[in-house]
């Protein structure tokens, strides 16, 4: 993103959508890197809850490099973002959720649930590595509020288990 109008913050950041393997699906994500050496900070996944609340939700109103205070109608630079310490990820999940979507109208393709929301996000995080994958060797967490008390241990599980099958294929 080299401009977002009526937005302070001018350091690096990006906006783009991630493919899962179906294709028929694009989850939106912003990722800002950290004020200092983003190749060595940690990166952080921040997901919102809900179900159904855009992740974009903590980027805009909590956490993100500039907020809108409650009360406010326009961004002001946080000096509590959590972009000082790392690096963070910014997922709008499950599809049709913010600016993801879902290019079907087949049920099967509509249907969510906490074990498809843990699948579709594990695919996403796996597309948003082949984009940056500079970032392979930080640091990874993963937090959120609300309803993503439920998404993160289970992407969590997802990850695990995949590392483990990729450990045990060596």
């Amino acid at each position: 993103v080299t401009d977002l109008p009526d937005y302070p913050f001018k350091g690096r950041f990006y906006s783009g959508y991630l493919d899962l393997k179906d294709n028929l699906k694009k989850y939106h994500y912003i990722f800002v890197e950290a004020a200092f050496d983003p190749s060595i900070a940690p990166l952080v996944l921040w997901l919102n809850g809900g179900p159904g609340c855009s992740s974009l939700m903590g980027w805009a109103t909590e956490n993100g490099p500039a907020v809108i205070p409650d009360f406010e109608n326009e961004f002001k630079i946080n000096n509590y973002s959590w972009h000082k310490l790392a690096n963070m990820i910014y997922l709008e999940s499950p599809g049709n959720v913010g600016f993801s979507y879902i290019s079907s109208s087949l049920e099967t393709e509509l249907a969510v649930n906490d074990d498809i929301v843990a699948v579709e996000n594990f695919q996403a995080l796996q597309d948003w590595f082949r984009k940056y994958p500079t970032f392979k060797n930080n640091d990874f967490y993963i937090t959120g509020e609300s309803y993503a008390g439920i998404y993160i241990p289970r992407l969590a599980e997802k990850i695990v288990d995949y590392n483990a099958e990729v450990i045990s294929s060596k």
